[in-house]
C-alpha cells in the first residue's frame, strides 16, 4: 500500500476514526522510533574519558567506605 493511498483512506474516515488512527500512529512512533536504542560506540567503557577521573583522590581508596560515610553524614542529621 502506497503512502498516498493510506492518506486517501485516512481522509475518508470520520473525525473520530482519524483521531484513533493518529493516536495509534503516535503510539507506534513512540514505541519503535522515539524509544529506539541509540547506537553505541565501538569503544569499550574502560576507554571512556570519565573512567579513572577520581583515581588520585585519597578519600576514595575504599569506595564502599566512602559511600557509607556520605550516607552517615547526609542521613543522620
Amino acid at each position: 500500500m502506497s503512502t498516498n493511498s493510506v492518506i486517501e483512506k485516512f481522509e475518508e474516515l470520520p473525525p473520530e476514526a482519524q483521531k484513533q488512527a493518529t493516536d495509534f500512529v503516535t503510539f507506534l512512533y513512540e514505541k519503535y522510533v522515539k524509544s529506539a536504542p541509540k547506537p553505541t560506540s565501538d569503544k569499550p567503557v574502560s576507554e571512556s574519558p570519565f573512567v579513572g577521573m577520581w583515581a588520585d583522590r585519597k578519600d576514595m581508596t575504599d569506595s564502599s567506605e566512602w559511600v557509607r560515610k556520605q550516607r552517615r553524614e547526609l542521613w543522620v542529621r
